[in-house]
């Protein structure tokens, strides 16, 4: 059977994607009884199949890691908003030839925070290197939320260590595409954001966190609430950036008003240097943390 004109994956990705727009803006989708169900695109997207949309994106991403061998990943969270320090440069360039008061404001903001994206590229490096330096079965993967940014520097800094790294992309309505630095075979895309925090944590090692927004605080949080609650096992949660944390989290104040405990301080560490960040963990699993 000879097909006049193959459907390409960007295709399918966008024609999924408007049934679904469709289907939250009044256009009811009416599923075709001479279809499979599986290839049914409209009865998929309806409201009672939402619980097989979800185990299917817990599979995907799972089935394709287990084939590749990957148990073991360090997690990168951080801004997407974040450029590196050439394109900084180039920015600030161009802003100064303007004489934008404004701009050139803006593009030295853009300079101090190229630092943590280069920061966090310099420690996906180490881990990614030392991480292939270990037996198979014990080796550490970088893995990120698979979008610009600090994302990007952690995939890029695996990328440049010549290591497999995974990217774990969520659809948004800006379009956000993952980055050219993640391993082909291991860039996934979700729809649902609770699938993909399972997917952050499922083989998760250790979580560095590095300065972000709403996302990389509802990730942050997620994580230490799930060890704090001991639903799951313990890991050691980096945050990268001590004057940026300690500036807009206020821990002291959660224990001051009875929120949270002294003792859940030790479910993280501070930290403003690449290599230390590793040594945080390497210390995690040879002594534990020093209290």
């Amino acid at each position: 059977m000879q097909i006049s004109s193959p459907l390409s994956d960007t295709d399918l990705a966008n024609a999924w994607t408007e049934l679904h727009n469709d289907a939250h803006n009044g256009k009811p989708l009416e599923p075709q009884s001479n279809r499979l169900a599986f290839a049914d695109p409209e009865f998929m997207f309806r409201r009672e199949t939402r619980g097989i949309r979800m185990q299917l994106e817990l599979l995907k991403p799972d089935l394709s890691q287990i084939e590749r061998g990957i148990e073991h990943t360090v997690v990168v969270y951080g801004s997407a908003r974040f450029v590196d320090a050439e394109q900084a440069a180039a920015q600030l360039a161009e802003a100064q030839k303007s004489g934008d008061a404004q701009a050139i404001a803006l593009a030295l903001r853009a300079v101090r925070n190229a630092e943590r994206y280069e920061a966090a590229r310099a420690f996906a490096h180490i881990v990614a290197s030392e991480g292939m330096k270990l037996p198979p079965q014990e080796r550490l993967y970088i893995c990120t939320g698979g979008g610009p940014g600090i994302m990007e520097a952690a995939n890029r800094g695996a990328h440049d260590a010549g290591a497999p790294n995974i990217g774990l992309n969520i659809g948004l309505p800006h379009e956000q595409h993952g980055n050219p630095y993640i391993t082909p075979d291991l860039s996934f895309k979700f729809h649902y954001f609770a699938l993909r925090k399972m997917h952050f944590m499922m083989r998760a090692k250790a979580l560095v966190a590095f300065p972000g927004g709403f996302g990389t605080m509802d990730e942050l949080f997620e994580v230490l609430t799930l060890v704090q609650t001991h639903k799951s096992k313990p890991v050691p949660v980096i945050l990268f950036g001590s004057e940026f944390w300690k500036k807009v989290l206020n821990f002291d104040a959660l224990i001051e008003e009875g929120t949270i405990s002294a003792k859940d301080l030790n479910l993280f560490r501070y930290t403003d240097d690449p290599a230390e960040a590793w040594r945080f963990i390497q210390q995690y699993y040879n002594e534990g943390w020093t209290v």
